[in-house]
């Protein structure tokens, strides 16, 4: 076994190979950017070494940093964790020509199964069955086309040098055929530097269904049976669990031998997996589709069902011990699930977040397990991979493990940034996945039924008694009534206190608590209409069974005068924090409704900024490179006048919001604050800027 290893990655993937590293008496060396000085991985690492700024191709992707980080700690080998330089044959193979163990399989192996065309290819030969395509490497846009139209209409167009959903276009129609094609390209050249695309047969109703394999440098491969992937979100997984309830003993058997062979034609070593697509309807015609070269996030449900911990078996293998299992020594004992935790608000149709971390609750015991590289003043940026933490849930059936892992996500609280653990939680509860009744289109078809986009009373009745707390007089002598805002009268019952509060992405609202309620510094309980209503707490967030709400106070005063200042114009702002990468227009630039302005980049995400209306660009406040915060005004677009007598065949009327927009557009909040109560009480409302509806993604 080795010395010392360093670790060449962040966040929870990092704190896990520690865990283990520590178990095993390993000398653990971790790695940060400036980002990350404070990180919970640092903190837990027996010794860290700066390697760069914040960007990850100066810091985390750079070999040369890695590689010097190992020489000044003296590590014997490096484990790459998953994601960065995980799958990159490059770093595996300076890592050996410098002496270091690489933790993982070998260079040639990777850059065989990474190359999903060649890996079609190497395991059809070795009799493992796959999904019908175009077949050779370096096809043009027209033979992809053809290609396409031979196998039959829907495709699913893939990038050959990677994976994670990234380039991955699903057509249904020829006539956007060539259009999905290049744009297909542009993603897979943006996020793996290379744009050969693959074409397949597109599976209605598919589950994903991988299986662990372990393999030894000695030719030794085993199987630690499967594990379900099919809740996913845009291609992305994010919920996991083993052992499927589609699979029987002998299609678990014949899988998992495929799997093996899969293995053995590209002389793996290591922990890989190798995954299968399979139809709903017929789960004995299973189809390879590509095999990951790595330790795989959902790594921990194969762990808490087989008793064995993968991390300490790619540091034996590596070491070179043998494999001291048969294949019939597997067992696998219960079922187990997991959720990931991830950065992004569900309210606001995904879009990533941010923010610094006030209160922390991770769930931990029970049948429960928590992976996280969080903790209370971590700050989450727009710079890496979204998925913050694992909750994972283990009981003796199915149904144990459902009920644990929703109330483990009940009791995950995150304040300070916006996260989806409620919008799991819900989906945990759908009668389809209670049933088992699984495949990769049920969250995108259920979307609207488990995002719930309204507040309720309870929400802002807590953050007015949070507001009502802090007006009573404190202690330590007597206070002048009167200086203290809190309806006071003399003679008279207390006048109603009334505040105008926003949550981000809706209207505000004027709001006057009518409850009884208990507050404290972390806690703040209201019972209303009778009902009991506990909260966690944390500045101006309010947290309960996974959802989280950002509470503040709204001026209305103040926002009339900032409107009038730009009357008759709309700004267009950041969804989310992160970096303006294109500007394509300039102040003084006539635009189109819908035109593409600006594009924005965050965790991994590409988002396109686009014209609300027919206009001009009166105001333009940032520039390629730009870090940008979420609500920050990016542009001032000022529209185009219509006649008086209403619109015309000249001048169309402007587009009409986008199914499922709220009045104020699709992000639900417009950076042009609302005008003061007349003779209603609620504010006017002002059109927003409108974004792509499915953000892409891009290379970390």
């Amino acid at each position: 076994m080795f010395d010392t290893v360093l670790v060449a990655n962040r966040g929870e993937i990092a704190v896990r190979v520690i865990r283990t590293l520590r178990a095993l008496g390993v000398r653990s060396v971790a790695v940060f950017s400036d980002a990350d000085a404070g990180a919970r991985h640092v903190r837990e690492a027996d010794t860290a070494v700066r390697i760069g700024p914040p960007p990850a191709a100066e810091s985390y992707l750079s070999v040369e940093r890695l590689l010097e980080a190992a020489a000044r700690t003296g590590a014997q080998a490096v484990h790459p964790g998953y994601g960065f330089l995980a799958e990159n044959a490059g770093f595996a193979r300076a890592c050996e020509d410098a002496g270091l163990v690489f933790i993982g399989p070998s260079a040639s192996a990777i850059e065989l199964m990474g190359d999903k065309i060649r890996a079609k290819e190497t395991v059809q030969a070795a009799g493992v069955p796959v999904v019908p395509g175009s077949s050779g490497s370096g096809l043009t846009d027209a033979q992809l086309a053809e290609a396409a139209r031979e196998i039959g209409l829907p495709v699913l167009l893939k990038p050959s040098a990677g994976g994670g959903g990234k380039g991955m276009r699903l057509t249904r129609v020829e006539s956007a055929l060539l259009d999905e094609i290049a744009a297909a390209r542009r993603e897979a050249r943006a996020s793996f530097g290379d744009d050969t695309l693959l074409v397949e047969r597109w599976i209605d109703r598919p589950r994903h269904i991988e299986i662990q394999v372990l393999a030894d440098a000695h030719g030794h491969v085993i199987h630690l049976g499967e594990r379900e992937c099919s809740l996913q979100r845009r291609h992305q997984k994010i919920i996991e669990e083993a052992p499927s309830v589609l699979l029987d003993e002998k299609t678990r058997a014949a899988m998992g031998e495929a799997a093996v062979q899969a293995a053995r034609s590209c002389g793996y070593r290591g922990a890989g997996t190798v995954e299968f697509i399979v139809p709903g309807g017929d789960p004995s015609a299973y189809y390879f589709m590509e095999m990951n070269t790595r330790l795989q996030v959902e790594h921990p449900v194969t762990e808490l069902i087989t008793g064995l911990d993968l991390v300490e078996w790619q540091l034996r293998i590596a070491a070179g011990e043998h494999l001291p299992y048969a294949q019939e020594d597997i067992r696998l004992d219960g079922h187990a699930i997991e959720a990931r935790i991830c950065a992004e608000d569900p309210s606001r149709g995904f879009l990533p977040s941010g923010g610094t971390v006030l209160a922390l609750h991770e769930p931990q015991g029970d049948g429960v397990r928590t992976d996280s590289g969080l903790s209370e003043g971590t700050e989450v940026g727009s710079l890496y991979d979204p998925m913050l933490s694992k909750v994972i849930a283990h009981g003796p059936d199915r149904a144990t493990a459902l009920r644990r892992l929703r109330a483990a996500l009940s009791g995950t609280v995150t304040l300070g940034v916006q996260t989806n653990a409620g919008f799991l939680r819900r989906l945990l509860a759908h009668p389809a996945v209670v049933e088992g009744d699984l495949d990769t289109g049920l969250v995108e078809r259920e979307i609207d039924a488990l995002v719930d986009q309204s507040v309720p009373d309870e929400v802002y009745e807590a953050a007015a008694a949070v507001r009502q707390a802090a007006l009573e007089p404190g202690g330590g002598g007597w206070t002048d009534p009167f200086s203290v805002p809190s309806g006071w009268r003399l003679g008279s019952a207390p006048a109603p206190v009334r505040h105008w509060l926003r949550i981000p992405g809706l209207d505000p609202v004027e709001y006057v608590a009518r409850g009884a309620h208990t507050v404290e510094p972390d806690r703040v309980t209201v019972t209303l209409d009778g009902i009991r209503h506990p909260f966690h707490r944390a500045g101006d967030w309010l947290g309960r069974d996974g959802d989280a709400w950002h509470v503040r106070d709204h001026d209305p005063v103040a926002a009339a005068l900032i409107g009038a200042a730009r009357s008759g114009a709309d700004s267009l702002t950041a969804p989310m924090p992160g970096t303006v990468t294109v500007v394509k227009v300039a102040v003084g630039d006539e635009v189109t409704a819908g035109q593409s302005l600006l594009v924005v980049e965050a965790m991994k995400m590409e988002h396109v900024i686009s014209a609300p209306h027919a206009g001009t660009v009166v105001e333009l406040d940032v520039t390629p490179g730009s870090t940008v915060a979420m609500d920050q005004v990016l542009a001032v677009v000022d529209p185009h006048e219509l006649p008086d007598h209403g619109p015309s065949a000249e001048e169309p009327p402007p587009p009409a919001a986008p199914p499922g927009a709220t009045e104020t557009g699709p992000l639900g909040d417009s950076s042009a604050p609302e005008k003061p109560p007349q003779t209603s009480s609620a504010p006017e409302k002002s059109p927003a800027p409108q974004t792509s509806s499915a953000p892409e993604e891009v290379a970390p």
